[in-house]
């Protein structure tokens, strides 16, 4: 791997560091008690950094969002990690039915009913559900009682604490049958030298981007699914689809998988 390619994370920590700092000091004077609750000031420091890599995150994926989520989301939506909630921009309106946006920070809570509700998703009637959780916390997602048609996990399995057990509880019981997931995630690079830069950069980047791990593979998780089946151990997936974002170069530390898999 090329030495410039390896480092070329450092510019995107630099300028997270310099977009972040400033109101993430200001929160601190406001709030001194953050200092005493360093998740709380993790998140507070994402807030503010996704302000300014969130759209330009959105825009660099939208031709592979378009491609994957645009024609296959339907009925009732899970977003596993809504973030500012661009996801809305992709759904079909007429096919989606409910949109439920998971974000355990809710200082971006206001981001994602902004654009939900732009998109013609409202609490009022019932089209909208956000939950401050992540989806970790199944029970309270189950708690909704419906079913769900589509799950949809775009750059957020790379911070799910226990992502195998989240992914295979949240397939087994709140995904129906027939229903799909539709993910779009960096994970871990086949390429040995690529992945052993992305697991030296790893620890500090999940310390500025609160707790993100780039050197996780989570695309073979994914397919890597099981269920038992009158005794036998099978794939929970009738069907899958696999593959890479147009254009990327196999240098890239930020390595993307998209897939769609549907559930037997």
């Amino acid at each position: 791997m090329k030495l410039s390619a390896a480092l070329s994370i450092l510019t995107d920590l630099r300028f997270a560091i310099q977009v972040a700092i400033l109101p993430t000091l200001r929160a601190i004077l406001h709030s001194p008690c953050l200092l005493l609750c360093p998740h709380a000031l993790s998140r507070t420091f994402m807030a503010n950094l996704w302000v300014a890599f969130g759209p330009g995150t959105d825009e660099n994926g939208r031709p592979t969002k378009q491609r994957l989520i645009t024609p296959n989301a339907y009925g009732v939506v899970l977003d596993l990690g809504a973030g500012h909630g661009h996801t809305v921009n992709y759904l079909n309106r007429a096919r989606i039915s409910k949109y439920v946006a998971l974000e355990p920070n809710t200082l971006m809570h206001p981001h994602i009913r902004a654009l939900a509700n732009e998109a013609g998703y409202h609490e009022s009637d019932g089209t909208l559900i956000i939950l401050s959780c992540g989806a970790e916390h199944t029970s309270t997602i189950l708690s909704l009682g419906a079913p769900v048609d589509t799950i949809i996990s775009v750059l957020t399995l790379c911070t799910i604490p226990n992502p195998q057990n989240t992914l295979k509880t949240l397939v087994r019981d709140a995904l129906k049958p027939g229903g799909q997931l539709l993910y779009y995630e960096h994970v871990l690079s086949p390429r040995a030298d690529v992945a052993w830069w992305q697991r030296f950069w790893a620890p500090l980047w999940a310390i500025i981007f609160d707790g993100c791990k780039m050197d996780r593979p989570s695309h073979l998780w994914i397919a890597g699914l099981k269920r038992t089946h009158d005794g036998e151990e099978e794939s929970v997936w009738r069907e899958g689809s696999v593959w890479g974002k147009e254009g990327e170069p196999e240098e890239h530390l930020f390595w993307h998988r998209v897939g769609r898999y549907v559930k037997r």
